[in-house]
């Protein structure tokens, strides 16, 4: 049960970029980039319909309407794009990723960040 769920998974992450490629493809039918382009930014938004704090039906948004959203967009999408962009998304989803870079770069980030409030606040303090 573990692995079909985490293949789900896999395959909604696959189709999410797939979209995004769409919505960017030239060949995509305006209204089609409107609505992929909205199921994109509501599957990578921090904010939910429902919010993620209330137990069980917070996540229904989640499971249920990213998913349907993704279907829905996929259908209004011409086929052969659907299928040039499952093949970009599949690519791009299956690069490695580096652990060390995880770490390193928000930490420069927070470095950064850190140095930029100091010297606000000595140009302040003096």
């Amino acid at each position: 049960m573990q692995s079909r769920v985490r293949q789900w998974a896999q395959t909604v992450k696959r189709d999410t970029v797939c979209l995004y490629l769409a919505a960017r493809d030239p060949r995509t039918p305006w209204y089609a980039k409107a609505l992929a382009a909205s199921v994109v930014a509501y599957a990578l938004s921090p904010i939910d319909l429902i919010p993620d704090f209330i137990p069980i039906i917070g996540f229904l948004d989640d499971i249920l309407l990213v998913p349907l959203g993704l279907w829905i967009a996929m259908r209004m999408v011409p086929d052969d794009v659907i299928e040039d962009c499952r093949v970009q998304a599949t690519q791009l989803t299956e690069r490695p990723t580096s652990k060390t870079a995880a770490l390193v770069i928000p930490a420069i980030w927070m470095g950064a960040a850190a140095a930029i409030g100091w010297v606000i606040y000595e140009a302040i303090a003096s």
